[in-house]
């Protein structure tokens, strides 16, 4: 049998995955892998949550050139919830010419179903769907339940608040087992495409697992492994830090996260740390059978998440916010053996977006027009990035409110928490104050900074089709609202 030409590619991607528990502790197999790859040391997602961060992921473009802003659970708003009909992805852009699956959760969401079309060359194994199907035949629950889900407020249209039910950090063991939870059977899905591979052709694979995203209702021998001393929690774990803004109790993140105190965050960690493990393990079976089938040192690797997880910090929950815990993502090459590069990392910023024109890089593949990320192979080689900043913006969960913009340049982070016709500012210096619980906004020295700042968020807004539009005088009402009372 002839050897495949081009290179494998193999992208493992986890959901909701905090980049601080990638530790020989809580991910060794994770772990060993980066330290074979080259590691982005400050990788972005372009939107903290599932849908926006997948569309832009896989097409190289921001949410508001996707079209795809919010997840589209709520009727009124779905139609901001899928990526425009025509928009090139990387699963299009491989197909012929790879041996092209998917398993796991599917939430690259577009207009035109191109993942349900008869011209897809794709195989498709998506968690949706076909796991229900397995558990009834298997008699077997689902994780999770009631008892895992609370009420939370949650506009839609920009305009209407709606009672939602969302996951809240209840934990408990699962007992069905590991096969019958969700990455049991994502991974052996992983396992079946792998061992069915035309063997004739590359292979691209795109593993999309759900954990650590909760429930956090996880099978033994996870949910039993870690014990609160094997936990160091961040000092902003449980803390609502002074001038954080308080327009973030409108949002899930903070409607729930305020609930638990520091000790009740302690036990949630040791199961979502169990949870990391869990996915650890599943990316070590991965491994072992590229290994086994001699394709391993054939393989471009990418392991990254879909964006993080604030599990207390700052008294949030989940994502849908622009701190680092939520918005700060592992992002690892492991290149074929024979390619060369001039150092293992990089502190450039670097965004979800940058992956497409990346991966058609190093392939050899014409690069979409209208892809606003740009090839990282430079950095790999240790050349420079034609980049001052980046933006991510978040737009509500299931339907349209709760709006945030941000932009990072260099150190400093300038965030803007839309509700209604609120706006608070938050400025952070990352590198002096790594978590966050020092908003510089207040202070008139920052004053000139913000006010370019804005204009980047502004200019980035009017170029890439955004709905919303920043106020001119948006720093100045800011000031006069919170400044007597937040300095």
């Amino acid at each position: 049998m002839n050897k495949p030409t081009k290179p494998h590619v193999v992208i493992i991607m986890a959901d909701q995955l905090r980049a601080d528990l990638i530790s020989p502790q809580f991910a060794p197999n994770i772990h060993k892998l980066s330290q074979e790859s080259f590691r982005f040391n400050r990788a972005y997602c372009a939107s903290p949550l599932c849908v926006p961060a997948r569309g832009s992921f896989f097409t190289g473009r921001y949410p508001n050139q996707t079209g795809c802003l919010i997840n589209p659970w709520e009727e009124q708003d779905a139609a901001h919830g899928h990526v425009r009909s025509n928009t090139p992805n990387l699963y299009q852009l491989l197909e012929k010419d790879w041996d092209s699956w998917h398993t796991g959760k599917q939430h690259l969401l577009t207009e035109d179903r191109f993942d349900q079309s008869a011209h897809s060359q794709t195989h498709w194994l998506p968690l949706e769907g076909r796991y229900a199907k397995y558990l009834k035949e298997q008699g077997k629950r689902a994780p999770g339940g009631a008892s895992f889900q609370g009420l939370v407020p949650e506009m839609a249209g920009g305009t209407t608040t709606r009672v939602a039910a969302y996951s809240i950090p209840t934990t408990g063991r699962y007992e069905e087992g590991f096969d019958a939870f969700f990455d049991g059977f994502i991974l052996n899905d992983t396992l079946d495409a792998l061992q069915q591979r035309d063997q004739t052709k590359p292979l691209f694979l795109s593993a999309m697992f759900l954990a650590p995203h909760p429930p956090l209702d996880i099978p033994d021998p996870w949910y039993s492994m870690y014990t609160q001393e094997d936990i160091t929690l961040p000092d902003n774990v449980g803390e609502w830090a002074k001038n954080q803004s308080p327009l973030q109790l409108y949002n899930l993140t903070g409607a729930i996260g305020v609930r638990y105190s520091r000790e009740e965050w302690y036990r949630i960690w040791t199961v979502y740390a169990g949870l990391v493990r869990l996915l650890d393990d599943c990316v070590g079976r991965i491994i072992e059978e590229l290994k086994t089938q001699g394709i391993y040192d054939d393989t471009l690797l990418i392991f990254t998440s879909d964006h993080g997880e604030m599990l207390g910090s700052h008294c949030l929950w989940q994502k849908m916010c622009m701190y680092e815990e939520s918005v700060r993502t592992p992002l690892f090459l492991k290149f074929p053996d024979g390619f060369k590069s001039e150092t293992s990392d990089s502190d450039a910023l670097v965004s979800a977006i940058d992956i497409v024109p990346t991966l058609c890089d190093y392939l050899d593949i014409p690069i979409p027009e209208g892809v606003a990320g740009t090839s990282l192979l430079p950095l790999v080689h240790g050349q420079q990035l034609n980049r001052e900043r980046l933006f991510i913006q978040f737009d509500g969960n299931g339907a349209r409110g709760n709006f945030q913009r941000c932009v990072i340049e260099g150190d400093h982070k300038l965030i803007v928490d839309w509700f209604k016709d609120e706006i608070f500012l938050e400025l952070y210096d990352t590198a002096k104050d790594p978590q966050e619980r020092d908003n510089l906004a207040f202070q008139d020295v920052h004053r000139n900074g913000i006010l370019a700042l804005l204009e980047h968020i502004k200019e980035h807004m009017r170029s890439t089709g955004d709905i919303l539009q920043l106020p001119d005088d948006a720093y100045a009402i800011f000031i006069a609202r919170y400044g007597p009372f937040c300095k």
